[in-house]
């Protein structure tokens, strides 16, 4: 399974409709070479997570102004959004075991 693209559009949508499971949004770029190492991470994450966790991503190229609504300076930026609300902030490419102890917490 591959993490769900969000856009402008479905994004809201997708961050608060999830019954309590946290969701973890990457937001990255097709330029950027850590967002390109750390996708391989994220494939596994959202097969491995589906049903209790949602693995979503955001072309921040493709939609600007979800990066600015976030802050977003730097990528890849990940944010986990537990009932549509940001609980935490990932800067930089990290392990999935990291990657999955922030969706536990």
């Amino acid at each position: 399974m591959k993490p769900q693209a969000l856009t402008n559009e479905t994004f809201d949508a997708a961050i608060s409709n999830n019954s309590g499971q946290p969701v973890l949004v990457d937001f990255w770029a097709e330029w950027c070479g850590p967002c390109r190492m750390l996708a391989p991470i994220l494939d596994q994450l959202a097969g491995e997570q589906e049903g209790s966790a949602t693995i979503a991503k955001v072309d921040i190229d493709a939609h600007p102004e979800l990066a600015a609504r976030f802050g977003i300076r730097a990528i890849p930026t990940l944010i986990v959004f537990k009932d549509g609300k940001p609980v935490n902030t990932i800067t930089g490419v990290k392990s999935k075991a990291f990657l999955e102890a922030a969706l536990a917490a």
